[in-house]
């Protein structure tokens, strides 16, 4: 049995959105999608298996669809996935659990040069090699994801702006693409976004609360003795 004998049924319709035809792979990657992203806004490490299923079945929905770069992106994906994993789990102090921080200014300079140059050159890339009928708005989502991936493996507070801004060029590319259900799971991801955002920077505040604690604490001793 080949591969397309196992994924091909997941391009087959399972539904109609009015006459435009959903598949499989489409609806599934609209669940698992919607559950990796309520995981990662939970802070939750199982995230990264549900994100790896997801980032599969939305790379078969983008090369159906001819968004060759997004396609592509998903392979990355998987082994950032794979990456952050690894990262949450012992990416932190000694080998620790990662915690959540902010992006210092030297990450933010070089993700933004990182993301310029990925944008420039997968729009060369898809006008110059394939028939993307959106080479620029493909490579641009392709960059900024790219970049928001890493800080989320980080767990980077601001990467949550960065997957903001992708979600509202998404939400009508894929529409304009007639993936109608996939734009629909971008406005959950968008809603999402937002709320992970706050509970990221929650979270952070507490720590740094948290941490401060035992400093006050020495200072007032130390402040005692002398």
């Amino acid at each position: 049995m080949s591969l397309h004998d196992v994924l091909g049924p997941l391009l087959h319709p399972a539904l109609h959105l009015g006459s435009t035809p959903t598949t499989w792979a489409e609806v599934l990657g609209f669940v698992t999608g919607a559950i990796n992203v309520w995981l990662v806004v939970r802070i939750n490490i199982w995230n990264w298996p549900v994100g790896i299923a997801n980032v599969i079945l939305l790379g078969l929905i983008f090369v159906d669809g001819g968004l060759y770069a997004d396609a592509g992106l998903q392979v990355v994906y998987v082994v950032l996935q794979a990456w952050g994993w690894w990262q949450w789990l012992y990416g932190g102090r000694d080998r620790t659990e990662l915690v959540t921080q902010r992006t210092s200014p030297v990450e933010w300079v070089v993700l933004a040069a990182a993301g310029v140059v990925a944008t420039g050159l997968l729009t060369w890339l898809l006008s110059a090699w394939t028939d993307s009928t959106v080479p620029f708005w493909d490579a641009l989502t392709t960059a900024i994801s790219l970049v928001a991936t890493y800080g989320q493996s980080r767990k980077l507070l601001e990467s949550w702006w960065l997957w903001i801004a992708a979600d509202l060029i998404y939400i009508p590319l894929y529409a304009y693409k007639k993936l109608y259900l996939t734009s629909g799971l971008y406005v959950i991801f968008l809603a999402l976004c937002v709320a992970g955002l706050v509970a990221w920077r929650r979270d952070w505040r507490v720590r740094r609360a948290a941490s401060s604690v035992p400093s006050a604490s020495s200072a007032s001793s130390a402040s005692a003795a002398s």
